[in-house]
């Protein structure tokens, strides 16, 4: 019933004789064995999740899931029809060393001892060569809510407190290669990538938007429209909706391009300045050092204060890349170490 989605999106959200759902004082009933929708406010979604009837969807690495429950179990209901390669997750329970869960059936069931308990989620990696663009997705994490059980009690988990950042990218934003050079999965890890560190170092609340071999004018994998195209919209039909604008915009787009222009480059950033008005934004150079120029006189042309250039020249080298393009674990915790203290001293917000 899992795979089917129409069954899936339509879960029941309460009943009579049932177990206890608590959330700070509020008792609320559920049915042993009932699914609680994704949208619950007690299950924390962070980064680019698009929503269906009874669906939480992305198909970004570095994206989030987060709740907290009083009990022995839970069951997490993911919908796998159709999909080709399945996506990866990091699952961590009460903080311990995170373990990698394949996503190839529509169930995850975690049994833990009796007690008060966290689960965090992070996207390892969405594969970048099967459609994860155009719904039916190839690849996707499609999570359809949680089963309870008798004894469960779901809580209501702290909610997100820091600043809110975006970034948008390509397969280095993504986290492609930092494990090894491995094209696939399993060489990928959206938790390694320089964009999750640098959010993590902030405290910040983080959309991690990387697309393998995407450019601001080239299309990417899986059938991934260019930068200028895809910004806005969690998948095609999917637009991204915000609660609130970011704090902060990095953008790390054009090693990918063939040609590239001040000018399209320009443009580029004013689609972005359009969506946030009052967000700062900072244009960073490709770590391979392509276009460099054409970027920073994009960022010129606009003429906007809260818009910045910001070089990369030196941050890493071929050593520190598994391929000589794509930065390693070891890479990417330099870039980032490099990227905290720019955006500090651009933003005046401070690291934890």
């Amino acid at each position: 019933m899992v795979g089917d989605r129409g069954a899936v999106g339509r879960p029941r959200t309460g009943g009579q004789n049932g177990a206890t759902v608590e959330a700070e004082g509020v008792n609320v009933a559920f049915v042993p064995g009932e699914v609680v929708a994704p949208g619950d406010p007690r299950i924390l979604l962070e980064g680019q999740w698009g929503h269906e009837p009874g669906l939480a969807i992305t198909v970004n690495s570095g994206s989030r899931l987060s709740f907290g429950f009083s009990g022995t179990g839970v069951q997490l209901l993911f919908d796998t029809d159709g999909l080709t390669v399945a996506p990866q997750l990091w699952v961590s329970v009460d903080q311990a060393e995170p373990t990698l869960h394949l996503i190839e059936q529509p169930v995850l069931e975690l049994t833990v001892p009796d007690g008060r308990h966290t689960v965090d989620l992070v996207v390892k990696d969405v594969n970048e060569f099967v459609n994860r663009w155009n719904p039916p997705f190839a690849c996707a994490v499609i999570f359809a809510g949680l089963v309870l059980d008798a004894t469960t009690r779901l809580r209501l988990g702290a909610q997100p407190g820091g600043p809110r950042f975006e970034f948008y990218g390509d397969s280095i934003t993504q986290g492609v290669r930092a494990l090894s050079a491995d094209p696939e999965s399993a060489g990928a890890d959206g938790a390694k990538s320089f964009a999750y560190l640098t959010a993590r170092a902030f405290g910040a609340t983080a959309y991690q938007v990387g697309f393998g071999r995407q450019g601001v004018l080239r299309t990417g994998n899986g059938e991934v429209p260019a930068g200028t195209d895809s910004f806005g919209w969690n998948f095609a039909g999917s637009r991204a909706l915000r609660i609130a604008a970011p704090d902060l915009v990095v953008l790390n787009l054009g090693v990918n391009d063939e040609t590239l222009t001040a000018d399209q480059y320009a443009g580029y950033l004013r689609t972005v300045r359009a969506a946030y008005p009052g967000s700062t934004i900072v244009a960073l150079s490709p770590f391979s050092g392509k276009f460099a120029g054409e970027i920073a006189a994009g960022v010129k042309a606009v003429e906007d204060p809260a818009v910045h250039y910001v070089p990369t020249d030196g941050w890493i080298t071929e050593a520190d890349c598994t391929d000589g393009l794509h930065p390693s674990v070891s890479g990417h915790a330099k870039i980032a170490d490099q990227l905290v203290p720019v955006l500090q001293r651009l933003t005046g917000l401070s690291p934890r």
